[in-house]
């Protein structure tokens, strides 16, 4: 596998297989012992457009767990808020810190952050995709499998960010993924179709529904998101009207998985509304694994991404 020093993570399409793997990998390790002066002497500029819990508080930690200094900006902080150009902070941070781990609203700020920055940049959440937790959330799903072939996710709900990263994520490491979401939010079709191309390769398969029950039946995993995300608050009403019912993850839809199945979420989440209380705080809830694995593929994306490969020695 070639060294992932330097790289920009803005989608897990241009991650292979391979890739994703060592990240995983390295995160295994970060969890049972991070290296603790790995990154010392880096910086890390956090560049948040939006708030935070997780993102935030995770990279920060990790950050600071492998020696490397992390500065938040926030978006009114910054010459940004008063019309600066994107490419302009851009080459002015490459000037100051070894990476970017941005938290914005379109995507396309990701992009242009990134032609113009001569660091690494980390997409931290787009309104696109959200690599990060894809990464915690295939951590989370190895630990309690030890594998990912033959393992069956049930994802019930909006086609949001959150679901174009997971398509992509599970079909590249042979995860079978079924999502069901109401007429006119489904996923993304260009990740909907890198993944389908990722599942040719890894043996994986795609389903993309508008029927619970058929996404979830025989599950090893259930995984839903918040139907009103950042950004979506004008439509609230006209959203909780196309998934309400049907979209929920009641403990009826639940019992449809595999008996030992587990429910996930990304959070934070709305008990009553994408999911029954009764489920996200059962016994077979993961969300706080979920969480925690957040930390340690932080710890390992900006391990890989910042520290040079060791250079072989000439005999």
């Amino acid at each position: 596998m070639k060294s992932l020093f330097g790289r920009d993570m803005l989608t897990l399409i241009d991650y292979s297989r391979e890739e994703i793997e060592a990240i995983l990998e390295v995160s295994r390790r970060m969890k049972r012992n991070p290296p603790r002066k790995a990154l010392e002497g880096k910086s890390l500029a956090l560049l948040f457009q939006k708030p935070s819990t997780r993102t935030r508080v995770s990279l920060e930690v990790a950050a600071n767990q492998l020696g490397c200094h992390s500065i938040y900006l926030g978006w009114g902080d910054l010459q940004l808020g008063r019309g600066e150009p994107i490419s302009d902070t851009a080459r002015a941070l490459s000037r100051y810190v070894d990476c970017i781990a941005a938290r914005v609203h379109e995507h396309s700020i990701l992009e242009e952050l990134a032609e113009f920055s001569s660091i690494p940049v980390v997409n931290a959440l787009s309104a696109l995709c959200h690599p990060m937790q894809s990464l915690a959330d295939l951590l989370t799903i190895f630990e309690k499998k030890g594998r990912f072939s033959g393992v069956k996710l049930a994802y019930v709900g909006d086609g949001n960010n959150v679901c174009n990263s997971l398509l992509v994520a599970c079909a590249k490491v042979g995860i079978e993924i079924g999502v069901a979401c109401p007429p006119g939010y489904e996923p993304d079709p260009r990740f909907i179709e890198a993944a389908e191309e990722a599942s040719e390769e890894s043996g994986a398969s795609v389903l993309i529904s508008h029927e619970p029950e058929e996404v979830v039946r025989g599950a090893h995993f259930v995984y839903t998101d918040v139907i009103v995300s950042m950004g979506y608050d004008a439509e609230r009403e006209e959203r909780l009207r196309a998934f309400l019912p049907k979209y929920r993850v009641t403990r009826e839809l639940f019992e449809m998985a595999s008996k030992d199945a587990y429910f996930m979420h990304d959070l934070p989440c709305h008990r009553g509304e994408e999911v029954a209380p009764e489920v996200v705080d059962g016994e077979r809830s993961i969300i706080w694994d979920q969480a925690e694995n957040r930390l340690h593929t932080a710890k390992a994306i900006l391990y890989l991404l910042l520290r040079p490969p060791a250079k072989r020695r000439s005999r």
